[in-house]
């Protein structure tokens, strides 16, 4: 299943887009885009990917979901037996972070509006009474215009914001590490390992790219990342894992190797530690 890279606002034309869905079956193929998504599915069933989290969704599942995350809904089977009373809809929202402005994100105010977004990286499922209350609101943002719609979207992200019913759909292999900076002394390490994951990567070896001490290295990657080296090589290797039980045919064995896994026992732990999931039970998961 390839991943399509798009971009929202370049087709609807707009930095925020209400859209009510009703097709057949959800018809969107495995996906990502810049813009962040709040998805409420009103009718219909089957399975939703969303970066290494497959899980079942039925009328009522809401997500929130932050830029570049891959994912896709799949109806169940029925769903393409052209039965006419069957219908898959759903509410959509898209929106650019951007739309606020650099000073909004820098008020005290706007901080738990900020931490949603940055949550959001994960993907979040939404439950409970936030659910209901975000639905209705929904339902009211499709009939505003112009501002209105603006001020609807920012009154559901205050609701998110302070939500105590949102739980995280993926854990830490699909999370992102932002873009640095030409300027950032760690750009050439994560372009590196973008290239390098395959490879045995030693501590010195990655140390002397970012012109560090292997000691500087270790205190400024966790300062910056929030996690170990090692950790981060990891979750880039499962990731890449991810992609390949998805897209290709190749034995779990094979892709450990693969993604630079010494052993496929190694492989199989360090997935379950970071999916909740076997590599086998994740590829049967995301089969259609």
């Amino acid at each position: 299943m390839k991943i399509e890279k798009t971009k929202i606002a370049s087709y609807q034309n707009s930095s925020v887009s209400v859209i009510s869905r009703e097709e057949s079956f959800f018809q969107a193929p495995f996906h990502s885009h810049p813009e962040l998504e709040l998805v409420y599915i009103k009718e219909s069933h089957g399975k939703r990917i969303v970066g290494n989290s497959v899980a079942q969704f039925v009328p009522g599942d809401m997500v929130f979901l932050g830029s570049d995350i891959p994912h896709v809904w799949l109806n169940d089977e029925i769903y393409y037996q052209n039965i006419s009373t069957l219908k898959a809809k759903a509410i959509v929202v898209y929106f650019s972070k951007e739309i606020f402005g650099p000073l909004f994100y820098e008020q005290k105010e706007t901080q738990t509006i900020t931490s949603l977004f940055s949550k959001a990286e994960k993907g979040l499922f939404i439950t409970g009474k936030t659910n209901k209350k975000v639905a209705k609101k929904l339902e009211k943002l499709l009939t505003k215009q112009n501002f209105e719609i603006i001020v609807g979207l920012f009154e559901i992200l205050s609701i998110l914001s302070e939500s105590e019913e949102i739980e995280n759909i993926n854990n830490e292999a699909y999370s992102h590490i932002n873009e640095p900076s030409k300027n950032d002394r760690l750009s050439d390490v994560f372009e590196y390992v973008k290239d390098h994951y395959k490879d045995e990567i030693s501590l010195i070896e990655i140390a002397k790219i970012a012109h560090l001490t292997p000691t500087s290295f270790c205190r400024m990657f966790k300062l910056k990342t929030k996690k170990s080296f090692v950790e981060y090589l990891n979750a880039i290797r499962v990731s890449n894992a991810c992609k390949l039980l998805i897209e290709s045919e190749m034995g779990i064995s094979e892709i450990a190797y693969e993604c630079g896994f010494k052993t496929a026992s190694n492989f199989n732990q360090l997935f379950k530690k970071l999916t909740e999931t076997t590599p086998k039970e994740y590829r049967k998961n995301v089969e259609n």
